[in-house]
């Protein structure tokens, strides 16, 4: 079996390695699909739904990250239909979250031309910001769900297991067991969620001290 696999994306002859996605594959032919939720660091799993593609002969767009590319297979990466999709996630988001510290999704309302005042007046996403530890803050109202730090904190790097997603639908959050104060967790404080979160949603404890005093920071 080859070791390769040839697709057509966006009219041109790619090449990539054989079960690699169709994200891998336009990354390495230098187009760009835009992400919110991927991580080369986590386990691709398709939440955000911003990397949408349309594949010759599925009815349904695909998520770029998670469909791996197949010998012959035909790839468009920008159309109507694709911006569309783009556009309502982006909106919807907006609508819910705090956007104000996630550059990427800023960037892509930019580039899309997407109304965030579309939804707005609907049920937003504002519980309190929990500082639980002398380590670092969880402000879940900027949270996006992109689940990196669930799986940082998992079998994708840490195997601690201190958080999980709980509730359902438009109330699923990020969670500790019981909702249990950090200390009172697996967590080992080892950072990794912090260092992955895309959206300011986790954060040093000093960092968010420093943008809560009005006064200017003291000079180190």
């Amino acid at each position: 079996m080859a070791d390769t696999v040839h697709i057509t994306l966006d009219g041109r002859s790619v090449e990539t390695t054989r079960g690699a996605t169709v994200l891998e594959a336009a990354r390495q032919a230098g187009t760009e699909i835009p992400t919110l939720c991927y991580d080369p660091r986590c386990a691709p799993n398709g939440l955000c739904r911003m990397c949408v593609v349309e594949a010759q002969g599925a009815r349904l767009l695909q998520a770029a990250c998670v469909t791996r590319a197949v010998e012959g297979m035909t790839i468009t990466t920008e159309g109507p239909r694709i911006t569309r999709a783009r556009k309502t996630v982006l909106e919807m988001l907006a609508a819910s979250t705090d956007l104000s510290e996630t550059p990427d999704a800023l960037a892509q309302i930019a580039e899309t031309g997407a109304d965030i005042t579309r939804f707005a007046g609907g049920r937003e996403r504002r519980p309190p910001v929990v500082a639980d530890n002398p380590m670092f803050v969880r402000d879940y109202a900027k949270c996006i769900l992109c689940w990196r730090c669930v799986q940082v904190c998992a079998d994708d790097a840490q195997y601690a297991f201190a958080i999980n997603f709980d509730g359902r639908g438009f109330d699923t959050r990020i969670a500790t067991f019981f909702d249990k104060p950090l200390p009172e967790t697996t967590c080992v404080f080892c950072g990794q969620c912090v260092g992955v979160c895309p959206s300011g949603a986790l954060k040093p404890l000093r960092a968010w001290e420093l943008e809560q005093d009005a006064s200017p920071a003291p000079c180190p």
